[in-house]
């Protein structure tokens, strides 16, 4: 049985997530650095760790093949790659073995343009177009992971 981790410090897709999982019977990880309020349900459990670092250290340690993450950190993306997991930015975006290193480097490249001022501002905002794609995507993963796809 799959589970779904969710990198929550930041994710706006927390409600959507719960959702999907739900409908699938799928148990949901919620991972951050305080403890946040969560849906009663015993599907759902809230982890608490004191750091950035040791939320993705935490889901790193545990993820496994076939369970699904959501998160925007693309080192941890690649972390849970690595270990076999289906991963999903929370605007619907899969990251996979064949475009890791591009994300990877094309973050370190906006960090240094940010650094030394050439580039400002952060990532586009949350759309309905993107919680739309989230909600068919981690849909489509989940049903392959169940399936053992």
């Amino acid at each position: 049985m799959p589970t779904v981790y969710l990198d929550a410090d930041a994710c706006p897709v927390k409600a959507e997530a719960y959702r999907v999982a739900g409908r699938y019977g799928v148990p949901v990880k919620v991972v951050a650095r305080y403890a946040l309020a969560v849906p009663n349900n015993a599907l759902i459990e809230m982890v608490a760790r004191p750091g950035h670092e040791e939320v993705d250290d935490w889901i790193a340690e545990q993820v496994g093949i076939g369970d699904v993450v959501v998160t925007a950190d693309i080192p941890l993306a690649a972390r849970c790659l690595a270990k076999g997991a289906r991963v999903l930015s929370p605007k619907g975006e899969p990251f996979t073995e064949n475009d890791i290193g591009a994300a990877l480097a094309m973050r370190e490249l906006m960090n240094t343009l940010r650094q030394d001022g050439t580039a400002t501002g952060g990532p586009a905002p949350m759309t309905p177009k993107d919680r739309s794609r989230f909600l068919a995507k981690l849909d489509e993963m989940l049903n392959a992971a169940l399936r053992g796809k």
